[in-house]
């Protein structure tokens, strides 16, 4: 019996040993810089590897400029982004206020400019009691 009960044990620590080597090697493919080196080898494999290296080499040697170009690129997508969304407001304002409902109710028709009050309906009542 107690050699049954080591053999388990010894099954599963060695179980658990294959369990976090292949858990270490499944980290090592998910670390990001093993997915930058598989999308650049992918793409140094494709037909424009050429076009790519020569790219590369250019940010290697300049680096100061291709950040410049790259941070006006993304300035010029945010400003385009807040001019569409501020376009999309304006819209939606505009079409808002063609879509307020208009209120079909007697106190809502009455008005009149000479007589200035808060409850033209209520007036209305009282003017067909003093009749």
């Amino acid at each position: 019996m107690t050699q049954s009960i080591n053999e388990l044990e010894h099954d599963i620590e060695e179980t658990r040993a294959r369990l976090d080597r292949t858990i270490d090697q499944i980290q090592g493919r998910l670390s990001p810089a093993s997915l930058v080196d598989e999308m650049l080898g992918t793409v140094r494999q494709s037909p424009a590897s050429g076009l790519y290296d020569g790219a590369l080499e250019a940010v290697r040697r300049n680096p100061v400029p291709v950040m410049l170009i790259v941070a006006g690129v993304g300035w010029l997508i945010h400003r385009v982004a807040r001019e569409s969304q501020r376009r999309q407001h304006l819209d939606a304002t505009m079409n808002g206020a063609e879509a307020v409902p208009v209120l079909k109710t007697g106190a809502a028709r009455v008005y009149d400019p000479d007589r200035p009050t808060a409850h033209p309906a209520a007036d209305r009542v009282a003017d067909g009691l003093r009749m």
